[in-house]
């Protein structure tokens, strides 16, 4: 029992290495890419705390998220979630929401119609349910 435990943490740690060294490869990829477009160069080391900060960053914006769908409560993030964690940037925020938007337009009509009747019927149902005091 215990050696199932240890295999799937370490299962669970070399996931969580291989993610890190894909995010740290990508973000050095992203930096190097827009110093060269604006005549720039970044030494390694600067390239490292840039991926490590990221990285930080991201696993924090997922904290948040997990808890801004906990609090809805929900079990899934949803794009309010997303729109929410960028509340201390505006541009940002505004971005996200436009974003939003333009996905929302795109989305086939069907699939608009189908999501307002599950919404519906979820608040028809909330308005039906009531609890008698005991």
């Amino acid at each position: 029992m215990a050696s199932d435990v240890e295999r799937e943490e370490e299962e669970d740690e070399s996931v969580n290495q291989l993610l890190r060294d894909r995010f740290r490869l990508c973000t050095i990829s992203i930096a190097e890419a827009e110093a060269k477009k604006n005549g720039m160069e970044v030494s390694q080391p600067i390239m490292a705390c840039i991926s490590d900060l990221a990285f930080k960053y991201a696993q924090q914006l997922a904290k948040d998220l997990e808890l801004f769908a906990q609090h809805g409560p929900r079990k899934s993030v949803n794009t309010k979630d997303v729109i929410l964690s960028a509340h201390r940037n505006d541009h940002l925020a505004a971005s996200l929401r436009s974003f939003c938007y333009d996905l929302k337009q795109k989305m086939p009509q069907s699939e608009k119609k189908r999501r307002k009747i599950s919404k519906k019927e979820d608040k028809s149902a909330a308005e039906v349910l009531h609890i008698a005091d005991p």
